[in-house]
């Protein structure tokens, strides 16, 4: 919306061109989310807790979470109106990509309300039952990754990208609406499940965001593509400013929900967000980096599923407790210990994945 308005005050004096610039546009993105964050905040948190909107706690799960009970709960509504007025307010309302991403974002987040909303103000135990959760979810993801497939005008946006190989590209054809919709809906539920402690998962998407913000710049700029030998995809570069409306609103929450959290995201924050990291990926060609970069949702949703069929298959578990951040808890862990390391090595791993734009 202010982006438009800019364009029309062009005429009138040439120091609005500065809204022209990506990064420009970024950065106010960052910084409208942020305050949108701060300033909503605390309004949200009382809301939640007037309503006795408040988390639940398993009763085998670790002694320390017992505490947590009735911490204010579906907080994700705040990184959700961020993202989406921030986004609104910077991006080119014009380009395609904005739209498929914000309504990805936004119908994951409502399928995550409905969960959210039948668990903590209905009292349904079961929430939205995990069959009906799947469905919506992959009705969602397959329409979003039907969506890309159609519209793409260019051979690079349905070819898979191998990281450390310069100009090696698979075209995949209509397997690529196969590969979108696990990466959304994969992607979507990995947050979900690592969302179990305070601040755990929202500052690894965080980083996960920024990075696909760097690749989404070098893909959509045609001198960055081809001297980094990636595709160029033309109207990428403008997933950055909702990058940045993600990094912000992001930052903004983790204000509230670090350790100890005043409020927790809930599903309607957790699917969004790792919906949104999905379809970034899809969209820029970065499917495999993802799985670099996001490496600790990808082993935590490793750790329930090898969990899961070992007790079916066995009668034992591996783990003490699934996710993997409850086995730490119970081996004797501090949960502020358990998180700090899990985003040191998440760190880590966006380094490597940024690395893949040089090491081909």
């Amino acid at each position: 919306m202010l982006y438009e308005l800019a364009q029309q005050l062009e005429a009138l004096h040439s120091g609005f061109n500065v809204f022209q610039y990506l990064t420009f546009r970024a950065i106010l993105g960052v910084l409208t989310a942020l305050a949108i964050s701060f300033a909503v905040g605390p309004y949200l948190i009382r809301h939640l807790s007037f309503r006795q909107i408040g988390q639940t706690v398993r009763d085998d799960g670790p002694a320390t979470h017992l505490a947590k009970a009735g911490t204010p709960t579906m907080g994700g509504v705040l990184i959700l109106v961020a993202v989406a007025a921030a986004t609104l307010l910077w991006s080119d309302l014009g380009n395609r990509y904005v739209w498929i991403v914000l309504a990805t974002t936004l119908a994951f987040g409502a399928i995550g309300f409905v969960d959210d909303y039948r668990k903590l103000v209905r009292r349904d135990p079961r929430g939205l039952p995990a069959r009906w959760k799947y469905l919506w979810q992959s009705a969602a993801g397959l329409a979003v990754a039907l969506a890309l497939y159609l519209t793409a005008e260019h051979p690079a946006e349905t070819a898979l990208i191998v990281p450390f190989f310069k100009n090696v590209a698979i075209p995949l054809g209509g397997f690529y609406v196969v590969l979108a919709y696990f990466v959304i809906v994969g992607s979507s539920n990995a947050v979900n499940l690592t969302d179990g402690l305070d601040g755990l998962a929202i500052l690894p998407a965080v980083m996960v965001a920024g990075a696909l913000g760097i690749f989404a710049y070098a893909s959509g700029n045609v001198r960055f593509a081809t001297y980094l030998a990636i595709p160029y995809l033309p109207g990428v570069g403008e997933l950055v400013v909702f990058c940045g409306a993600l990094v912000g609103a992001g930052l903004g929450f983790l204000w509230f929900n670090a350790y100890p959290a005043q409020v927790f995201m809930g599903d309607i924050g957790a699917l969004a967000v790792g919906a949104a990291l999905g379809v970034l990926a899809v969209i820029v060609r970065q499917e495999l980096v993802l799985f670099i970069m996001g490496g600790v949702f990808v082993v935590e949703t490793l750790s329930v599923i090898l969990q899961v069929a070992s007790y079916k298959l066995t009668g034992r578990r591996i783990f003490r407790m699934a996710p993997l951040h409850h086995h730490f808890e119970l081996k004797g862990w501090p949960e502020p210990r358990v998180i700090v390391r899990f985003w040191i090595i998440t760190v880590i791993l966006v380094l490597v994945g940024l690395a893949t734009l040089k090491i081909r």
